[in-house]
């Protein structure tokens, strides 16, 4: 399930270059699983923001493989079994404060995706942002003008910072 960024231009990419192999790796130290289940975990974790593609995930078990990072093993039933190796668990612990931001990331945007899917929420940041773009961009603005918005938005913040 891929949402689609309305108004045009490419939403920027859930995860950064070599992020999503580090969340798979830390998936697969709470247990081994097999490639879907890896997809619907990312999607639970994104509280379904991203879900990556099998065209995704695939090429990442390919080269954490070739890293000796994980193993997979057929089954029986021929599914393929993927667990985390010894190396693939030093190489996590080394990179674990860039874990712990990419999930701060995936926190951020899942709260700002919680707030966009309530109607009353997104009808008011749309307002804001179509009010905001055509004031900015509808001609020069002096420094004092430039200054008023920006006091404006400060004291909205400040507002909404001291909610109960």
């Amino acid at each position: 399930m891929r949402h689609e960024h309305e108004g045009g231009g490419r939403r920027p990419r859930f995860f950064g270059h070599g992020d999503l192999r580090l969340v798979i790796l830390d998936i697969l130290t709470r247990s081994a699983s097999h490639g879907y289940e890896l997809i619907k975990e990312i999607e639970n974790l994104t509280q379904g923001n991203y879900t990556p593609s099998p065209g995704v995930i695939y090429p990442t078990l390919d080269y954490l493989q070739d890293q000796t990072f994980i193993t997979i093993t057929e089954e029986e039933n021929g599914r393929k079994k993927i667990a985390i190796t010894a190396e693939g668990q030093r190489w996590l612990d080394e990179n674990r404060e860039q874990l712990e931001q990419i999930q701060v990331r995936i926190k951020a945007r899942s709260v700002g995706f919680q707030l966009r899917k309530n109607p009353q929420m997104k009808r008011a940041l749309d307002n804001f942002k179509a009010v905001l773009d055509l004031k900015v961009n509808q001609g020069e603005l002096s420094d004092a003008q430039l200054k008023q918005i920006i006091g404006v938005i400060d004291r909205a913040a400040l507002e909404i910072s001291q909610l109960d």
